[in-house]
């Protein structure tokens, strides 16, 4: 690499039932690393996703108990304003780290939100959810819904009227189908759908088959715009679903994710009403790798 050989720690992400997760790369960063470094972190270590931390420095002094985190996502193609299962795989290695018993909490900054998360550790690994801001819900306009719909291989008349463009930082396609089995039978055009998906500036598409009674689904997310054919866990989107069907009085959700590529994975959410539409934490399990030594 140009710049400093960063130590990075592989943190899986949304494990289910303690195995598969995402891995994602976390990296202590005091900012020694340009950009292009931090686009080839991901590269070297095998993972979707890369995160970077420094703690510290931010308007919370250091003795209080929530510590103040600047936070920074890539990938290979570049920076993201955020990241839900980097956030989960952050908090697992910030409570390790600070070999914090019992609950940990820190206050992340990035470039353009604050916002809090909370994690939990225990025998079988960390517990983490945070808050992932106000999410964003619209329509799709008729040129957005047909071009990616297309690339997706869903017909608009089996997709229904619930599709819904959702963001938190950036828009997404939330896409409906009729059960699981359509859900693992999809084969997208991943250039068609990185193409129209650059051109509506959606950050990629999140397709889920319908809630049980229960509250649990399963969802699969294809971002080719920003280098992730599939993403094995997804929890911004998670939160966006969370929030989209909170209006249909669904209040808890479990989402298994990453069946398809091999690392199976669950992101849970919760809503609660808020003042301007519903309030929600997102989250899921995770475990970490050895961590640097100072």
């Amino acid at each position: 690499m140009a710049g400093p050989e960063p130590s990075a720690v592989i943190v899986h992400a949304c494990l289910r039932d303690g195995l598969g997760g995402s891995p994602t790369a976390v990296v202590l960063d005091e900012d020694r690393l340009s950009d292009e470094d931090r686009r080839r972190v991901p590269v070297e270590y095998g993972t979707s996703h890369a995160v970077f931390l420094r703690v510290g420095g931010g308007e919370r002094a250091e003795t209080e108990s929530s510590p103040c985190v600047r936070v920074r996502f890539f990938t290979s193609r570049g920076e993201l304003p955020a990241c839900g299962h980097g956030t989960v795989a952050a908090l697992a290695f910030l409570a390790a780290r600070a070999e914090a018993e019992g609950s940990y909490r820190a206050r992340f900054h990035t470039a353009v939100r604050v916002f809090d998360g909370w994690a939990v550790r225990d025998g079988a690994g960390t517990a983490a959810a945070f808050d992932p801001g106000p999410v964003s819900l619209r329509r799709p306009t008729a040129t957005e819904r047909a071009s990616v719909l297309s690339a997706l291989g869903i017909a608009s008349d089996a997709a229904g009227s619930e599709v819904r463009v959702a963001g938190v930082g950036r828009e997404r396609l939330l896409v409906p189908v009729t059960d699981r089995a359509a859900l693992a039978a999809l084969v997208p055009d991943l250039d068609r759908l990185r193409d129209a998906c650059d051109r509506a500036g959606l950050l990629g598409a999140y397709v889920y088959s319908p809630p049980s009674p229960a509250g649990t689904l399963a969802a699969r997310m294809f971002a080719p715009s920003i280098g992730v054919p599939e993403d094995v866990a997804n929890a911004n989107s998670t939160a966006c679903l969370a929030a989209h069907l909170a209006g249909q009085d669904v209040t808890e959700i479990a989402v298994d994710m990453g069946d398809a590529v091999g690392r199976p994975a669950t992101i849970t959410a919760t809503a609660h009403p808020g003042p301007s539409g519903p309030r929600i934490r997102v989250g899921g399990t995770a475990t970490a790798g050895p961590l640097p030594q100072p």
